[in-house]
């Protein structure tokens, strides 16, 4: 009777990367790493938690102590927003408008960016022409030129171009913005689509779709992740901007959240309960769009990233 050896396992390049992805998975969801988030989350919430409590606290308690006495010693209003929301004064505040003027800025200088970020890609990534890596390459090296330096030239040229007054203002802020996005949202788009199948858009075009339909039928819809996460970026940029609103946003009618913030925050630095209450008003929208999105937010971060 003859024994047969068993055969050697035979080592594959997979083998390696397969056990270290192992032993980082195992690590990241040992009780120590969930330990560790949960701390992490923990110590980031308590300032905004804090804010809130101090949001809805007396006036004459947030000066007095600090927001964990509320628990001592609970006292409830929402004068705090009712003044800076709706105050008659000048000095309350008057936070509507200003939030109505950032919803009218950020809307669009997120949509305007995700629409020609999204076709750059596209041509760059699946359609043939001269000098398309040249311009792939002038695209990315356009993201390390600081936003300050393109500033005062763009504001020439809008000077010197257009007579841009009062609510027409609002064109001069999307214009800077969908700018300053163009660079950085190309570039993260075009890494995703690239790594589209490629047998998926000959596919398309062998039962004789365009570049048109293509695009809006096949490549759109395998790019939501992606297009969630630049969206989520852009509208934080341009929500919490103060640089590019007070360069371009003159008027005193399309003035953001973020210059009437900074200008209680020189002007009443003392009042405690119209900032904490204000500054939480403009972290309201920015906490719903990222919930609201965050299922697509890691998709899109980690799509490509790693293959396999």
């Amino acid at each position: 009777m003859t024994a047969h050896a068993e055969a050697p396992a035979i080592p594959t390049a997979t083998t390696p990367q397969r056990t270290a992805a192992g032993r980082v998975r195992k690590r990241l969801t040992s009780r120590w790493a969930s330990a560790a988030s949960l701390i992490i989350a923990l110590l980031w919430t308590v300032p905004t938690f804090g804010l809130f409590i101090s949001s809805i606290r007396p006036e004459d308690e947030i000066k007095s102590n600090g927001w964990w006495n509320f628990f001592a010693k609970p006292q409830f209003t929402l004068d705090n927003y009712q003044e800076v929301l709706f105050g008659t004064s000048s000095s309350s505040g008057r936070l509507a408008g200003f939030f109505i003027n950032s919803l009218v800025i950020t809307i669009p200088s997120v949509l305007f960016p995700l629409a020609f970020c999204a076709l750059a890609a596209y041509a760059l990534a699946w359609t043939k022409f001269r000098g398309r890596d040249w311009v792939y390459i002038g695209i990315f090296a356009l993201q390390i030129v600081p936003l300050q330096m393109a500033l005062v030239p763009l504001l020439q040229f809008f000077s010197s171009t257009f007579d841009l007054e009062g609510t027409a203002s609002f064109a001069q802020v999307w214009f800077a913005h969908t700018a300053f996005a163009i660079p950085l949202g190309t570039f993260l788009l075009h890494n995703f689509m690239a790594e589209l199948p490629g047998d998926v858009i000959e596919a398309a075009r062998v039962d004789g779709a365009g570049h048109a339909r293509i695009f809006r039928q096949v490549v759109l819809p395998l790019i939501v992740p992606a297009l969630a996460s630049f969206g989520i970026f852009q509208f934080l940029w341009v929500w919490n901007d103060l640089l590019v609103a007070l360069v371009f946003s003159s008027g005193s009618d399309v003035r953001p959240l973020t210059v009437r913030l900074a200008e209680l925050a020189g002007t009443r630095g003392n009042e405690w309960q119209r900032l904490t209450s204000g500054a939480f008003v403009s972290i309201v929208i920015p906490l719903i769009v990222f919930l609201s999105l965050q299922r697509f937010f890691v998709r899109g971060l980690l799509a490509g990233s790693v293959k396999g």
